[in-house]
Parts: structure tokens; C-alpha cells; sequence
């Protein structure tokens, strides 16, 4: 574009700059160009966002006229305030340019140079053009006015002092600024720019040591955030500031709510800051926010709740990708845990495991830390494994420990540490599982550890000394090496010896001492010992905050020192303490239930051995920690795994129930005795309870129940599946969850008067509901006692003491039983069954007459009328429908037998019946359905021949008046058998069953392609089902582990809506059983020419076809059916 600027109009169009550097190093709100066309007239571009790499884009143009000045002046200025400017900002740079210059690019973009601020050179991207005045070209050109020549002055000293560090510019700069403030009173738009004007000389001064007061500073960027609230375009480069300040006073002063202030203003900062821009780059870079995020990680741990908010602030601040992610979340895994151990709250447990997998998922295979958080992982699992007893937790803690020690080799420098945490968690696992390798090996990898570690070494007392006097211990109360004990109790006091008073893990020697000295008092009786243990555990106690979870250990301790002085010195006031220290560690609040379960336990044992009268508030005591226990297990299972690892409290429930009839409250012996059997049933029908009487009273709460009931058993359902350990965790945490808002409302429905005793363990009044079409016979084994509780239709329950029968000789019955059937499954039919009828003779004589003596004779009970029968234990193993005298009265009439006396049936449990009648109020239209599985395939059992024949009799048998329908052969599946029990209220099941004694919710009925197993059918409610026969091998058979559980495929068909069951004890023979099959349904539906179908008949109908087929079907098939149910 060649030619004279004369009379020109030209169009600048300033596009970008680049190495945009303030001199001053402050950080700019943004950047404008100024273009000073006379000392009158100055157009200024929009204010710009510094990007991160220093630079800033605008697209602005202006048209300015040439006759107006030979030249004109470009500026790029750094502005401090986004809204309102107060003066013109700082230069960054500053060039003159004639229009000639100008116009000597033509219409090419150029980038003038500008002189060098830092070390660089800004420049700029302009481009020009020559338009004419018709274009009506409009830029408006504004009236410069006189600039706040003090602002000026100010910012022109601060730059200064930047650059040479003379303190008398900072001193003039601040000066000025504080002129300008007091020129810009409160009231006054440009009073919060004055503040920070202000206030930022006054931080560098002090970083640079040149000002002594940062109070001050921080007030006024206090203020000035004030007067800039969130949306203010000017908070967040105010909000940095104070951060900044914050941090340089913790810095100088280390004050920790400086700090924590700073994180969380940071986090309400970041957010404003997008990516890109400079701002942001120097918040999240080094000396922003990271520096923050690594003095927050060094602060102590603290477990206030603030503290706790804290580490999440500072996680929060390390996104994914974030470097410091793994620290920041490693310390809130450790804040959170130290305060489980100090509260024991359970969702800090589980919340410190999900932080640490996470942390390790971080740090992969040859990360340097890696080994570090493995091992954090590993003792996190290990403490939730003590609260809750999840033995997945232990095992993949050793396998962690494992796993850390071939990352520590021979000659790591925390080799020592690794072996000392493996040898105590394999203590741990020893006392569960009585391995004599795990405590060898504990002790073994102690001494190792403890020769890494002399005397003198920071963690010779702490954790290796302890473990292996703890080790030594362990192993002397199982093989009673005396040369064990006797070094437990010398490294203990070593380790006592080396500990502070104020050491936080003291309490563990003082405890550990205590128990040796115990261990030794009982074998040498020497007084001192226990005097000194009995010291040292209240010395351990004293050292603790009531709420402290170990507290239930110290209180274990005392009352051992307590028992075992009692046991040498008979004294009652010891027997008292002990007691008294059962109650408080069985009831510590803090601790997890196993540990507090087993105290209980140990409680009531040794309250029967001594005969102290807190026994029955022992059993109490643990049916109500055993209930919460297993109520924190999501799924079925787990449920059934968590009570069989209490192996030594298998017979507690009857124990109750016998240390209260032998108290004389036979009631309290049948709430007991329930309470404490049946409990897996009794949590999962908590979901299925019916509420129509809720529904009429509060139909809003009783909506709100059922919901949530819903929400809790699909969580279960949904957890039971899960294998990923951090996805079961998280599953587990929403089940709590879940389960603490179906809490609240259960409390609020018991808030209703009506409604107090909501899911409440039932009264023996409540119970009493399931003898009300007879008697219930409750048959308890205890080691105690044996005896019946019969309960009657109404009144009080009645006591039938069986003197001849102890449980021994129970568990000597139930063998001889399995033989003898066993026996005569391979004998002809006609062969006489010598065996078993001297077996039921000795049930008939030793069990059952007295019981029936009181029948007749007390309750005046009419012959065939029902009873219902209740075995506990070792009971529930034996035929006791089928007790026999075989004996022939003087006139030569058969003595008769119990069934024809009565009618029997059996019930799991009273709420059980319960349930089952409540179930019967709402009549339905009956629909019968036969399957049938003879072919099940290989591997699936030998075919059964008469299965065929057996569904097409049954079929034949049903009254034309129901709905019938058959399954069989291919299309007798799992789904479909299923569907069938969903949408029938009459089932006949013909097929092989089989009871899984080890994991008895695997029992299952065989079908054609997978097998129907009781956890299906649990999971399905059917509440309008009636009947159904079980024509199956073992379906209403307990598992050894837990008899009491009564868990069987035909417990698991009343559970799920059927009220009726026939079911059998043992295998059953499909080519005779169909015998009694025949003569079950034509008495069932004998009279029913109306076509009326009545469940409640089943109990007669079996009782008269067993009685109708002596002639055709062996002893040992008939008596394998029994009835359950109403």
C-alpha cells in the first residue's frame, strides 16, 4: 500500500500478542492494547484473559485519522481489574509508529517487537488497511481524561522494586497505594481495587522479608473479597490472593488454620479458573495449589470431623492424572481409619479400604511406593477382618503381606517392618483355624524381624517386640511350653520398659503383660501375678477414652485376671468383677461384633460352669449381638458362613432355653429358644413381613416400609453376585446404606402404639399363635438338659422332663438311625426291620411317652387330634413322628404308636407356623401343577422310572375342578419349574433332591438343564401359594454345621408362601414311594366333590396313606415323609 497517510482514514486491527510479561510479576485480571493517537485521545481494546503460555488474543480494530498526528503510540497494558479499572494498569510494553511505518506492511499481518520485560520480547500481531470516511466507519475513539496520577506513581515504584529490590521503591509504592485508598473510601466503586492494590506490594514485601506484618496484608485482601463476592468478575484473582497469603503466613508462621484455609479456598477456586489461561496455570502449578495439597498431607492426622473434611478437601483437589492423587488419598485412608479405631464406626473401615485399593490401582508393579500401600491396604483389611469377621478380608491381607515382602528383599530397609506385620497377622488366622504352621511361622518371621531391629532401633518395642511376645503367648495357651510363656512375659516387660507414658500403643503391653502374667498365675499360683495383671489392665484402661474400641479388650484382660483369681481363691467378690467385666466387654459399643459375640459366649459358659445368675442375660446377650451381626451381611450366604464360624456357639439357643426351664420360666425358655433358632429365616422374612394392618393405620409409612424393604433386597441380591473385592465393597457400603434408612422407618412404625413390637422377637404370647389348632411340642437338647416344652392352645407352657435321655446318648440315637436306614435300603421289603424298630422303640419310650402322658393326662388332648413337633439339635436328626412301643397289650391288642394317637407335623419354628397362617386369611383359586425330572442326564443321578407314572396318577387324583398342568421330560427346566411354583398355589415335585450338608442353601431339586436350588426358591415370594408335595430324596433335612438353622428345600417352600410341605428325611425309593403318593391324594381329596382343595388336610391325608400302605411299602419309605406346616 504505497502513497503519502495524507487525508487517510486506516483500519488497525490488533489480532494477538505473545510473551506477555508483567513487569512486576503480578498476576494481571488481563491484557489490553492502548493506542495513543494525541495527549487527548487513546482508544483501549478489550481486556483479554492471559492464556498459560503467556499470551492473549483480541480480533479488536479501531479506524483512526492520519491528519490527526504525524504518529501515534502502541501499548499493551496489564489490567488488575476485570470491571472497573482503576487507572490504566502496568505497561508491558510501550512503541512509537508513524502511519508511514504502518503502511509499509500492506494488508499483511506484522508483529512489531517491543523492548525485552523479563528476559523477553513482547510483540504484537496488528494489521492495517486505508478505508475511506463513507465507509461510516463508527470505532469510537474515547476521551482519555486525567489519569489517578498517584495509581501511576504507585505501580511505577512497585515495578521498580521488582526489578532492583530497593526497598525504598516498595516503600514509596506503598506509599501511593495507601493514598489511593484513602482517596477511595468504603462507599467509593473503586475501594476493593484499592484494597488488593494495596495489599499485593505488601505480600511481596513480606515474601522478600522487606515487611514484618502480614496480618495486615491479609485483611485487606479479606476485605477486598468481600466487596467481591462469587460472581464478581474480579473474585477469583482476589481469591488467589488470599490463598497466596494464606500460604506465606503458614509458611513463616506454621499456622495449621492458615493452611487448612487456604485448601479449602483453592477448592472453591479452581473451579473458576478454565483450562488454559494463566491464571490457572500458576494456581495448579508448584507453588499454588500442589504446595498446599503437600503441607496439608504433612499436617497430623486429625479425626475431628473438620479434620476428616479437610483430606477430603485436599482429595478433591487432585482429579485423575493429579500426582499428588495417591498421597492426598492415602491420608484421608489414614484419618479416616485411626478415627475407626478410636470410634469403630464401621463405614470408616470400609471407606479406608475403597481409598487405599485405589491408591494401590494408582501405583502399579514398580511404582516406588507401591510396597508402602500394599501393606497400608493390607492392615486396613486385617482390622475390618477383627470388626466384622469376614475371613476373605484375612486371607487377602496375608496374601497383601506376602506380596509386600517379596517387594522387601534381604537388606530393604523396611524388610523388618513387613516381617513383623505378617507374623501378627498370621496370628490372627491361627486363632481361627488352630494351624500349628501359621503360629510356627508367626514366630519365626518375629524373631527375624526382631534380629533386623536391636536395641535401640526405632521399632524394636513398638510392633516387633509385641508381636512376638504375642506370638509366644498364643502358642503357650495351645502346647503350654512353659519356656514360651516365660519369654512372653520378659519381652513384654522389655517392651513396657522402652514404651512413654504417653506412648499411644501402650495400652497393648500393659493388656498383653496382664494376660501372660494370667497364664503363669494359673499354673503357679503365684499371687503376684495376678495382682500385678489385674494393675495392669486398669492402668490399660485408664490410658483409653471411654469410647475407644480396645477399651473391650482391656475389659477381656481384666475379667480374665478376675476369673482366673477366682478359680485358685474362690472368692464371690471376684466371680462378681468377672462378670461385671463380661458385661462391659460383651456391650462395648465401639468394638465389632465378632470379638464382642465370642466374649459373650465365653460369658455365658462360664455363668453356667459357676452357676452365676447372669446366665440367662448372657444368652441374651448374644442372640442380640448375633442378630445385629448378621443383619450387617447383605445376602444369604454370608449370613449362614457368618454364624457357622462361631462353631462354639452351636448350642447356645437350646442351652438358653434349658438354663431357663431349669429356672422355672418355661415362657421365657420358648421366647429364647426361638429367638435364638431359626435366625437366618428370621432375617430374610424381615423384607417379606405383611402389613395390612400398617396399611389401614398409616398407609403412607406402610408404602414407605415396603419401598425400602424392596431397595434392601435388591441390593442383597444384586451384592450376592459380586467377586471384585473394591466392587463388593461398594456394594456392601450402599447396602448399610440402604439398611439404616429401612431401620429408620421400622423405628418410626414402632413409634405407633400399635405397632411397639414391629419386627421385635415375639413374645410368648405372639408365639402362642401357632398352637392354635394344637399343641406345639419344642424338644430341647442341651448339654444342661433335655427335656419338652409343650405349648398349649392357651395358658402356660408345660415341662416334660426326660431323665433317660442325655445328649450323648442323642447323638449315639441320631447314628444308629443314619446306619439302620442305610441298612435296610438294601434289604428286601419283606425283610423285618429289627433295627430301626429297637430304635423307635427307645424314641417311643425314652422321648415321646412322657410327652404323650402329659397329652392325655394334663392337656386332656382327644385322640388324632394335631399336634405340631419342634426338634432342636440333635433332635431334628431323629424320626420322632414315627416313635413305636411294638408291643402288644395283656388283651393282646397293639400297644398303640404316636401316630395313632395323634396327627403329627413338624414346624422349623413357631414363627414359622405363625407366618403360615397369617398367609391362609385371603382365599385363592387353586391351580395344581406336577413336575417331573426321571432323566435329569449324565452326571445328574440314575434315572428314575417311575417318575412318568408317578405325575400321570397325581394328575389323575386332582380334582377336574382346579387348573392342571404338567411338566416333564426336556421341559422340565429350572426356568420353567420355576415359573410353575410362581404361578401355582399347589405343587407336586417328583425328581431327585439333594441336601448339600456343607453349604446347605446349594440343596436343590434336580432339573433338566441346571439345578433348582433353595436360594432360587427363597427368592421368590409366593404369598398365594398352599401345598406342595416333595416327592425327592433329603428335602427336609438339615446341615451338620447349624441344625438349628433347620435350612432344607422344604423349609425354603413354606418360607417363600407355601403354608403346606411334605417333604423326607432321607432317600427316597421312586419305585414304592408312588405308593404312598396314591394313598396321600385319594385321602387328600377324599369328600371333595365340590372341588374344594384344603392345605391344611395334608397332615391327615399323610398320616392315613402311611397307615394304608404297611402292607406294601417297607418301614423305613413310609416313615421318611413327614409333614410341615399348617
Amino acid at each position: 500500500m504505497p502513497g503519502s497517510s495524507d487525508s487517510q482514514y486506516i483500519r488497525l486491527e490488533v489480532i494477538n500478542g505473545k510473551n506477555l510479561r508483567v513487569p512486576s510479576g503480578r498476576i494481571p485480571t488481563g491484557i489490553y492494547v492502548s493506542i495513543n493517537v494525541d495527549s487527548r485521545r487513546r482508544w483501549k481494546s478489550v481486556i483479554s484473559v492471559l492464556s498459560s503460555d503467556e499470551s492473549a488474543a483480541w480480533g479488536d480494530t479501531v479506524t483512526l485519522s492520519s491528519q490527526a498526528s504525524p504518529a501515534l503510540s502502541v501499548e499493551i497494558r496489564a489490567s488488575y481489574e476485570a470491571d472497573r479499572m482503576l487507572g490504566s494498569g502496568e505497561i508491558i510494553g510501550e512503541l512509537q509508529m508513524s502511519w508511514d511505518e504502518l503502511l509499509d506492511h500492506g494488508d499483511k499481518p506484522f508483529d512489531p517487537s517491543f523492548p525485552p520485560v523479563r528476559g523477553v520480547h513482547p510483540s504484537l500481531t496488528l494489521k492495517v488497511a486505508v478505508v475511506h470516511a463513507c465507509d461510516n466507519q463508527t470505532d469510537a475513539l474515547s476521551d482519555t481524561g486525567k489519569l489517578l496520577e498517584t495509581q501511576m506513581r504507585a505501580t511505577q515504584q512497585f515495578a521498580k522494586y521488582v526489578t532492583s529490590e530497593n526497598v525504598s521503591h516498595l516503600n514509596a509504592a506503598v506509599e501511593h497505594f495507601q493514598l489511593v485508598l484513602d482517596q477511595c473510601p468504603v462507599s467509593h466503586p473503586d475501594h476493593a481495587a484499592a484494597l488488593a492494590n494495596l495489599a499485593y506490594p505488601c505480600l511481596q514485601g513480606y515474601i522478600r522479608k522487606d515487611i514484618q506484618d502480614i496480618d495486615t496484608t491479609t485483611s485487606l485482601f479479606r476485605d477486598a473479597l468481600v466487596l467481591r463476592p462469587q460472581r464478581h468478575p474480579d473474585h477469583p484473582l482476589t481469591l488467589y490472593y488470599l490463598t497466596e497469603a494464606l500460604t506465606w503466613r503458614h509458611n513463616k508462621k506454621s499456622t495449621a488454620a492458615d493452611i487448612r484455609e487456604a485448601a479449602q479456598l483453592y477448592r472453591g477456586l479452581l473451579p473458576l479458573c478454565p483450562e488454559g489461561t494463566y491464571l490457572r496455570s500458576i494456581a495448579t502449578g508448584p507453588n499454588g495449589v500442589d504446595y498446599v495439597i503437600g503441607v496439608c498431607n504433612n499436617l497430623p492426622i486429625d479425626t475431628s470431623d473438620e479434620g476428616i473434611h479437610l483430606r477430603r478437601v485436599v482429595f478433591e483437589l487432585c482429579p485423575l492424572g493429579h500426582q499428588l492423587r495417591p498421597s492426598a488419598l492415602h491420608w484421608l485412608a489414614q484419618a479416616v481409619e485411626v478415627r475407626f479405631q478410636q470410634c469403630g464406626s464401621i463405614d470408616d473401615i470400609y471407606e479406608a479400604i475403597q481409598l487405599r485399593r485405589e491408591v494401590v490401582f494408582l501405583c502399579p508393579e514398580g511404582h516406588a511406593d507401591r510396597d508402602s500401600y500394599l501393606n497400608n491396604l493390607a492392615l486396613s483389611l486385617e482390622s475390618r477382618f477383627i470388626h466384622q469377621g469376614k475371613l476373605n478380608d484375612l486371607e487377602e491381607a496375608i496374601s497383601l503381606h506376602e506380596e509386600v515382602l517379596r517387594l522387601r528383599p534381604v537388606g530393604h530397609k523396611y524388610r523388618y517392618f513387613s516381617l513383623g506385620n505378617l507374623g501378627g497377622t498370621l496370628i490372627i488366622r491361627f486363632n481361627k483355624r488352630d494351624d500349628i504352621d501359621d503360629i510356627t511361622r508367626a514366630i519365626s518371621l518375629c524373631r527375624e524381624a526382631l534380629a533386623l531391629c536391636p536395641p535401640g532401633h526405632l521399632r524394636h518395642d513398638t510392633i516387633l517386640n509385641n508381636n512376638l511376645a504375642l506370638a509366644l503367648n498364643t502358642r503357650y495357651t495351645k502346647l503350654h511350653v512353659s519356656e514360651d510363656l516365660n519369654e512372653a512375659i520378659d519381652r513384654n516387660r522389655e517392651s513396657l520398659r522402652l514404651k512413654q507414658h504417653d506412648d499411644p500403643e501402650r495400652h497393648v503391653t500393659l493388656r498383653n503383660l496382664s494376660s501372660a502374667l494370667c497364664s503363669r498365675f494359673i499354673q503357679t499360683q503365684e499371687n503376684e501375678d495376678v495382682e500385678e495383671a489385674i494393675t495392669l489392665c486398669q492402668e490399660s484402661l485408664a490410658d483409653l477414652s471411654l469410647l475407644h474400641p480396645d477399651r473391650h479388650h482391656s475389659y477381656c484382660r481384666l475379667r480374665e485376671a478376675y476369673m482366673s483369681r477366682y478359680c485358685v481363691q474362690c472368692e464371690p467378690a471376684d466371680l462378681a468383677l468377672a462378670v461385671e467385666n463380661f458385661r462391659l466387654a460383651s456391650r462395648h459399643p465401639t468394638q465389632g461384633f465378632p470379638e464382642r459375640i465370642m466374649e459373650a459366649i465365653v460369658w455365658a459358659r462360664h455363668a453356667e460352669v459357676y452357676q452365676h445368675e447372669s446366665a440367662l442375660e448372657a444368652y441374651m446377650t448374644f442372640f442380640e449381638l448375633l442378630d445385629g451381626h448378621l443383619a450387617t451381611r447383605s445376602s444369604t450366604i454370608p449370613r449362614r458362613e457368618a454364624a457357622a464360624a462361631f462353631h462354639c456357639a452351636r448350642s447356645l439357643p437350646v442351652d438358653a432355653a434349658s438354663c431357663a426351664t431349669r429356672r422355672n420360666n418355661l415362657r421365657h425358655a420358648v421366647e429364647l429358644v426361638e429367638q435364638g433358632r431359626g435366625q437366618q429365616w428370621s432375617l430374610a422374612s424381615r423384607l417379606k413381613t405383611p402389613v395390612e394392618d400398617l396399611e389401614s393405620a398409616n398407609p403412607t409409612l406402610a408404602h414407605k416400609y415396603l419401598e425400602l424393604s424392596k431397595h434392601v433386597s435388591n441390593a442383597a441380591h444384586s451384592s450376592a453376585t459380586i467377586t471384585d473385592g473394591a466392587a463388593a465393597d461398594r456394594a456392601a457400603t450402599e447396602y448399610r446404606r440402604l439398611t439404616r434408612q429401612w431401620e429408620a422407618a421400622v423405628a418410626e412404625i414402632r413409634d405407633l402404639r400399635a405397632f411397639s413390637r414391629f419386627l421385635l422377637p415375639l413374645s410368648y404370647q405372639d408365639l402362642q399363635a401357632a398352637a392354635r389348632q394344637g399343641p406345639v411340642i419344642i424338644l430341647i437338647a442341651s448339654q444342661y438338659s433335655c427335656s419338652a416344652i409343650i405349648v398349649p392352645t392357651s395358658g402356660d407352657p408345660h415341662h416334660v422332663p426326660l431323665p433317660s435321655v442325655a445328649l450323648g446318648e442323642l447323638t449315639n440315637l441320631k447314628d444308629r438311625f443314619t446306619r439302620a436306614i442305610r441298612h435296610a435300603s438294601t434289604m428286601g421289603p419283606k425283610v423285618p426291620r429289627n433295627d430301626l424298630i429297637v430304635l423307635l422303640r427307645t424314641v417311643w419310650d425314652e422321648i415321646m411317652l412322657p410327652i404323650v402322658n402329659v397329652l392325655q393326662q394334663d392337656l386332656k388332648l382327644q385322640s388324632h387330634s394335631r399336634i405340631w413337633l419342634c426338634p432342636t439339635a440333635a433332635f431334628t436328626s431323629i424320626p420322632l413322628h414315627a416313635a413305636h412301643p411294638f408291643r402288644t397289650n395283656p388283651d393282646r391288642s397293639k400297644e398303640p404308636c404316636l401316630e395313632d394317637l395323634y396327627i403329627c407335623s413338624y414346624t422349623p419354628t413357631l414363627s414359622a407356623l405363625v407366618r403360615s397362617r397369617q398367609l391362609m386369611k385371603k382365599p385363592v383359586t387353586p391351580s395344581f401343577v406336577t413336575i417331573g425330572q426321571g432323566q435329569p442326564g449324565t452326571g445328574k443321578g440314575k434315572a428314575l422310572l417311575a417318575v412318568d407314572s408317578e405325575l400321570e396318577l397325581v394328575h389323575k387324583l386332582v380334582p377336574a375342578t382346579a387348573n392342571r398342568t404338567t411338566i416333564s421330560g426336556d421341559a422340565a427346566t429350572r426356568a420353567n419349574a420355576l415359573e410353575a411354583l410362581q404361578q401355582n398355589t399347589w405343587v407336586h415335585l417328583a425328581c431327585h433332591g439333594k441336601q448339600d450338608r456343607t453349604q446347605p442353601y446349594n440343596s436343590h431339586f434336580v432339573m433338566k438343564d441346571e439345578h433348582l436350588t433353595l436360594l432360587d426358591i427363597m427368592d421368590k415370594d409366593i404369598p398365594h401359594a398352599e401345598f406342595a408335595f416333595l416327592s425327592a430324596c433329603h428335602t427336609a433335612v438339615g446341615d451338620e454345621e447349624t441344625p438349628d438353622e433347620v435350612i432344607h428345600l422344604a423349609a425354603g417352600l413354606q418360607f417363600s408362601g407355601f403354608k403346606s410341605v411334605v417333604g423326607t428325611l432321607w432317600e427316597v425309593d421312586d419305585a414304592v414311594a408312588k405308593h404312598v403318593v396314591e394313598a396321600f391324594y385319594k385321602y387328600m381329596f377324599k369328600d371333595s366333590e365340590d372341588g374344594v382343595m384344603d392345605c391344611t388336610k395334608a397332615a391327615w391325608a399323610l398320616n392315613c396313606a402311611t397307615h394304608a400302605v404297611k402292607t406294601k411299602v417297607p418301614l423305613e419309605q413310609r416313615m421318611v415323609f413327614i409333614h410341615i406346616g399348617v
